[in-house]
């Protein structure tokens, strides 16, 4: 059964935990027997656990990786990001139409926006968009004003203690 009403989300903040609880959203979504499509701007080529966990949940829940392996350049990004990053963007503003899809995640959206690998102008475009049943997350730290201003309910994750700090790396079935 499809949402009577949708709403925008943002998860922003230099804390960790933005992308995990979109997925927390999509999993809650998911056991109701909605339809969850994520793109993944910025990101491609690694293999996170969400990225196994769609394959078993297909065709209920997509995600589509758009981005390379490699980290952006922020101050000097390569045509290839912003080549994939616009890219994301024409597929979400297709799947965001979509009659088929009841929660759209854009995963570090603010991130390319931030970056300015994509226009701002052409986000909020595509929001305006949207159909008025389906739910819309966009994650990444640095959400603009305009982003923040727009959406219905936001989050800012603060970091207080990370291990990161004590040379802790990334840890396969929590960080990635």
């Amino acid at each position: 059964m499809p949402l009577t009403k949708g709403y925008i989300q943002v998860y922003t903040g230099e804390g960790k935990g933005k992308t995990t609880a979109a997925l927390g959203q999509a999993m809650r979504a998911l056991g109701h027997g909605l339809c969850v499509f994520m793109i993944q701007f910025m990101k491609g080529g690694l293999e996170y656990g969400e990225i196994e966990l769609s394959r078993r949940l297909s065709p209920q829940f997509l995600i589509k990786q758009m981005g390379r392996e490699s980290f952006v350049d922020r101050k000097n990004p390569a045509l290839q990001d912003i080549d994939m990053a616009e890219r994301a963007l024409d597929l979400a503003r297709e799947k965001i139409m979509d009659e088929k899809t009841d929660v759209l995640i854009l995963d570090e959206i603010n991130v390319a926006l931030d970056f300015k690998l994509i226009n701002l102008k052409d986000v909020l475009e595509m929001l305006n968009t949207k159909l008025s049943t389906m739910e819309v997350i966009l994650t990444g730290r640095s959400a603009p004003k305009e982003i923040i201003d727009r959406a219905d309910l936001v989050t800012e994750m603060k970091e207080i203690k990370h291990y990161y700090r004590q040379g802790v790396d990334a840890r396969q079935g929590i960080e990635s």
